[in-house]
């Protein structure tokens, strides 16, 4: 579960060009008003509610309309890595797992009733690899795509899988089988709005679990529901990587 934590950093981005602040028909990039617009899509009750001000501000100096791609593909990568980590929990917590060996070595999957536990019984070797991979993921959506989501690009896309690179060819992220590849613009458009709201409950989900098991009675609806952690969940390896001063 700490992995689907620490997946959470966005990876930096590369250098862009200024882009102008009016979308052409090949720029996919957005304004505030476009925000509001999703918003009232997303939950016409909350509308568009950014206390920050962040859909005004201008990070590394870029434009707003890039500043906006950065976050709109930031809340839609969080919300999936979230929606991972929520039904996690719930499978690891009811003690479902592979019925095979979980390491090389032989060693077994631990029988836990606390979803956190699980990931702390990983060896650090084994989560170094996960985080490769991970890492790959990063990088192929940074420098493949036809356009970045912070010059126009569309947030949230992930690039298909190049079978030049990768030998043998693998299932793509996004609709692996191909059964999503004639669904209309407008279905398509429908199922993001889904996809953003259940990526916004599952990131107060995941961490409504992870606060209960840390500070009992926390989350009054989760008390006696959530086993306590003695453990460190923001802590992804059983000993620091950084300095100790």
């Amino acid at each position: 579960m700490k992995l689907l934590l620490s997946a959470l950093l966005v990876g930096a981005a590369a250098a862009f060009a200024p882009a102008p602040s009016t979308p052409t028909a090949s720029s996919l990039q957005e304004s505030s008003a476009d925000l509001a617009d999703l918003a009232k899509k997303c939950n016409p009750i909350v509308g568009f509610f950014d206390p920050l001000g962040l859909a005004e501000q201008s990070f590394w100096d870029t434009t707003t309309e890039s500043t906006i791609g950065f976050l709109r593909e930031s809340e839609i990568k969080h919300g999936r890595i979230a929606m991972f980590a929520f039904v996690g929990y719930i499978v690891h917590a009811n003690g479902i797992h592979f019925p095979w060996a979980m390491q090389m070595d032989g060693t077994p999957f631990p029988e836990v009733s606390n979803a956190p536990e699980a990931w702390d019984a990983i060896s650090d070797s084994a989560k170094w690899q996960i985080f490769g991979f991970i890492g790959f993921l990063e990088v192929w959506r940074e420098i493949n795509g036809d356009k970045h989501y912070m010059k126009g690009g569309k947030p949230g896309e992930f690039p298909a899988f190049d079978a030049s690179v990768i030998p043998g060819g693998a299932l793509n992220l996004y609709d692996p089988f191909g059964w999503h590849k004639n669904r209309s613009e407008e279905d398509k458009a429908n199922g993001l709005v889904k996809e953003i709201n259940n990526g916004r409950l599952a990131m107060l989900g995941i961490f409504g679990f992870l606060s209960e098991g840390k500070v009992e009675g926390s989350v009054p609806v989760l008390k006696g529901i959530i086993p306590a952690y003695a453990g460190e969940p923001m802590a992804p390896f059983s000993e620091s990587i950084l300095p100790h001063f």
